[in-house]
């Protein structure tokens, strides 16, 4: 007999062996026909049979195995032989008890309101399998199968399938292959039979939470009328809900809660579970200014907190939210993963990432599918997040389910990941904190994503000042006429004899008293430890200074070292071409190129202590072949990373080929670079125009994340770019779209033009006690340009040239004219300028566009203070690129006289040409045109 198979397994969590080997012979002669045409679960239970077993024995072997299966679990339970009559009847059962497991949650009782047309779902009816009335007093042997009970009556039965999988939670989880989470996830709901489920003091606790929840609302809305608040009436179970899931959580080990979520709700978050005061919120309510920075709207601000529970203290983080509904998600899984990192959480048991999420963003959003897809990969995962829906049943004015998704459920995305979802009725607070200790378990355990579907309804508008009766007439004349949760769970507690009528009211008493002192009103609120933050030193304003020097002895070492590799460890002849000129390059033999330069950053950085990360679609190997910084096995699926192996106590060195996806990675990186001020943070895009599907990304937190919450991020973009004549998207990374961003000084745009620039811009930004954004336009052909190669005295000894001056040995004052320019575009001139013998034409390179060194430049044009003819050449088109955003800053620093015109390409609707020859003529011209006086 097969030992341990999974059909072994299945049976023992069924019980099926012993009374129906002729029913599973059959449905398995079934099987070998058409496997299509059997039911879901016996097909995949057929499927995961050992090969010896279900597909090469002849049939007669197989009968034989599910005979010896059935003995084995006779002999085990004491059963005896049962009538085949009776098999059969009690297969039925089973089937029924089955139906309840696949399809109860579409007849369970989610929705507060009613309004719901549910999928029809035949099998739940115990008449579907062949039963009657007159049966529902007979007894089954089930074998304890279920509710832990051998023997049950069909009526008993049908009691408890309903009050477990078609009361107020209804459980979607047959979707889940993995065989021990869903028998976790069976078990668990089966449990809700055992009554009661929580003590009189939680059940007080919970009527509090509600009561905390409905008091804020109702004092906001008398106190600031007509005032945007995105109340959170008619889903006020949300809070209990949070505050079940941090009690739980800190009970199995959490330390940490990250949350991410929309306005709906969001103040009554801030307030009730995070501990804000009042006061602070109803200044902002008066719209007194707070804080430094532009500020955001009230229903953007995230926050932090202590709160204390019976298992001890757990931080907890908001983020800030821009209006943008589900972005926030990714940059949640980035912060947690940077959070675990630091504390070594390599098991997730510690930082536990919470997601909120509303009914129709999360079906609607393509960034949940992409957060969702990334969830469990080797770079992004974080254990398994709790993911809430809010589901109010109407997006803005949208309700007809058949405008606002083309699946029942709007959680039918979790299925792509085989996330369970928990629907649970908003309307009862004992099942929300069941769904919310049930999932903290599951991820616990598992480590996965779990979500849970708050059905309920929105008693306003999408804002308050909205009128939702001109659009949802039927819904909100039922919101009307409907208590609300707190009024339908307190006068439940009262008809249990849980508390008296005076109870409650003294309860809502109490809440508006403390919104009028103003304080906090969350009991388990505890101040932050100051000391623990990792910002303090880089709260800065300044741009502050940068040393380049390294010890070349040290740097030399470090640049053998970065060339090894194990001898058993082949690696492809291209790649090991470069790895031997690198070699050549840290002997002094050979001087640095692109490639190699960055690596050295890397390693030189890592030497220090300092750690780094860096993820995109090609990272590993970099789109144009130029990083290799993993080394794969020529002969086996194994990889060797030169950079994690200088030695013991270096800095850790990540390097992560991404999934196919711009703005759930970049939002990603985006929250990790927020939680990781040591860490250099990097997002390389495979080219820089793919990079527009993450502008969200870009415009809502990296540009404006500053200044709108105080939030400061030290992500550095990579983006490459160069006309090469590949037609119009891989050629621009759109420079001109982060210019246009840049005030106050946000943000760096850099577009170094040699290998040592890309050194110590790299070290810069992690060496400088500053940490704001760093766009680098990364060049293409210049990875191999014979001229853009650097010495390891300009590594060595160098700094990062913010303007680099004429590097010919030109008279300026034989100089007539003076061409500024960045990236590829300088060493065409240069080129073309030595070709024609020209020297009267200096070249200066503008390597940072922004924030614009006008000092700098102030200083190197000292000696052309005689010229009068300056240009700005480009190779973008000229409605794009530099020119028009930067133009104002190029003629700042000109003498009095001097004037400034523009060359390159005209005016575009496309990016760039898509024909060669055609490019190579635009660009023979404006370099053409650069040079002629």
């Amino acid at each position: 007999m097969q030992k341990n198979s999974p059909l072994e397994e299945w049976l023992a969590s069924t019980a099926l062996g012993g009374a129906n080997q002729s029913y599973i012979e059959d449905l398995y002669e079934d099987y070998l026909r058409d496997p299509a045409g059997i039911e879901e679960s016996w097909r995949k239970t057929f499927d995961s049979l050992p090969k010896s077993t279900a597909v090469e024995q002849p049939h007669s072997q197989i009968r034989s195995y599910f005979q010896q299966l059935a003995r084995d679990s006779n002999s085990q339970s004491g059963a005896s032989v049962i009538d085949p009559n009776v098999s059969k009847r009690l297969v039925k059962v089973l089937q029924w008890v089955n139906a309840h497991r696949n399809r109860g949650h579409l007849h369970a009782n989610l929705d507060p309101l009613n309004l719901w047309q549910r999928l029809d779902a035949p099998t739940l009816d115990y008449k579907f399998f062949g039963f009657t009335d007159n049966d529902l007093d007979e007894v089954f042997d089930i074998g304890n199968y279920v509710y832990n009970r051998d023997k049950i009556t069909l009526r008993d039965l049908a009691y408890a399938l309903k009050n477990t999988y078609c009361s107020t939670i209804g459980l979607e989880f047959m979707h889940v292959n993995d065989l021990e989470a869903r028998t976790w996830l069976q078990r668990k709901v089966e449990n809700l039979l055992n009554k009661p489920l929580f003590s009189k003091d939680e059940q007080v606790k919970f009527l509090e939470e509600l009561t905390a929840a409905d008091g804020l609302e109702r004092y906001l809305g008398a106190k600031f009328p007509g005032a945007k608040r995105f109340s959170l009436e008619g889903s006020d179970a949300f809070i209990p809900l949070m505050k079940e899931i941090i009690r739980h959580g800190a009970r199995n080990g959490v330390k940490e809660i990250v949350m991410g979520m929309a306005h709906r709700g969001r103040l009554n978050m801030l307030v009730n579970v995070l501990g804000k005061k009042p006061a602070e919120l109803f200044d902002e309510f008066a719209g007194k200014h707070q804080g430094n920075g532009t500020g955001d709207v009230k229903y953007h601000q995230g926050y932090s907190s202590d709160f204390m529970t019976d298992a001890g203290l757990v931080h907890l983080a908001l983020a800030f939210n821009p209006s943008h509904l589900e972005i926030v998600s990714p940059v949640v899984s980035g912060s947690v993963r940077a959070r675990q990192k630091r504390i070594g959480d390599d098991h997730f048991t510690k930082v536990l990432p919470i997601t909120v999420h509303g009914d129709s963003a999360v079906i609607g959003q393509g960034v949940v599918q992409e957060t969702l897809n990334m969830s469990s990969t080797r770079g992004y995962t974080v254990g398994g997040t709790i993911r809430i829906v809010i589901n109010n049943q109407i997006g803005f004015t949208t309700s007809n389910t058949r405008d606002t998704r083309s699946t029942e459920y709007c959680t039918d995305i979790a299925k792509m990941i085989e996330a369970p979802v928990i629907h649970v009725n908003g309307d009862d607070p004992e099942a929300v904190a069941y769904a919310a200790r049930m999932a903290v378990e599951y991820r616990t355990l598992f480590k996965r994503d779990i979500f849970i579907d708050l059905v309920s309804y929105r008693r306003h508008g999408h804002n308050e000042a909205d009128e939702p009766l001109a659009t949802q007439p039927v819904m909100y004349k039922l919101i009307k006429q409907h208590p609300t949760p707190r009024k339908v769970y307190a006068d439940r507690l009262v008809a249990e004899g849980v508390i008296t009528e005076s109870k409650a009211t003294e309860l809502m008493n109490n809440y508006r008293d403390g919104l009028d002192r103003g304080d906090c009103v969350v009991p388990e609120w505890r101040p932050l430890d100051t000391q623990k933050m990792d910002w303090t030193s880089f709260l800065t304003q300044e741009w502050t200074p940068y040393n380049g020097k390294f010890d070349p002895q040290r740097f030399k070492d470090l640049a053998r070292k970065v060339c090894e590799y194990p001898e058993n460890h082949p690696i492809h002849p291209r790649v090991q071409k470069i790895y031997a000129d690198r070699l050549l390059m840290a002997n002094g033999e050979k001087l640095f190129d692109w490639g190699m330069a960055e690596t050295m950053a890397y390693a030189t950085l890592l030497d220090d202590g300092h750690h780094i990360r860096i993820s995109g679609e090609d990272s590993g190997r970099g789109t144009f072949f130029h990083r290799l910084a993993v080394l794969h096995n020529m002969n086996e699926r194994k990889a060797y990373i030169p950079l994690m192996n200088l030695h013991q106590g270096q800095g850790h060195f990540e390097v992560w080929d991404s999934v196919l996806s711009e703005e759930a990675v970049l939002a990603f990186e985006y929250g990790y670079a927020t939680a990781a001020p040591k860490t250099l943070t990097i997002w390389e895009a495979q080219f820089g125009d793919f990079a527009n599907g993450a502008q969200v990304v870009i415009d809502q937190f990296i540009s404006s994340g500053e200044q709108k919450w105080g939030r400061m991020c030290g992500l550095v973009m990579l983006l490459p770019h160069g006309y090469e004549g590949k037609g119009p998207e891989h050629s621009s990374a759109r420079l001109e779209r982060y210019l246009q961003l840049c005030a106050q000084q946000n943000m760096q745009v850099c577009v170094p033009s040699t290998p040592a620039q890309i050194y110590h811009l790299l070290r810069r930004q992690m060496l400088r006690t500053v940490r704001r954004p760093l766009v680098v336009i990364s060049p293409k052909s210049l990875l191999r340009h014979p001229l853009a190669v650097s010495t390891t005295e300009e590594l060595v000894n160098g700094t990062f040239q913010n303007v680099i001056p004429e590097i010919d040995d030109l008279d300026p004052k034989q100089v007539k004219r003076v061409v500024f320019c960045a990236g590829k575009v300088y060493y065409d001139l240069l080129e073309q300028r030595r070709k024609n013998n020209q020297t009267d034409i200096a070249i200066i390179r503008i390597e940072q566009l922004y924030p614009y060194p006008h000092e700098e430049m102030r200083d190197i044009l000292t000696a052309y203070s005689h010229v009068k003819d300056y240009v700005w050449c480009q190779e973008e088109p000229l409605n794009q690129g530099a020119w028009y955003c930067s133009q104002h800053n190029f003629v700042a620093n000109l003498p009095a006289d001097g004037k400034l015109r523009y060359v390159g390409r005209p005016a575009s609707a496309s990016p760039a040409v898509g024909y060669l020859a055609l490019h190579n003529e635009q660009q023979k011209a404006l370099v053409a045109e650069a040079l002629a006086i």
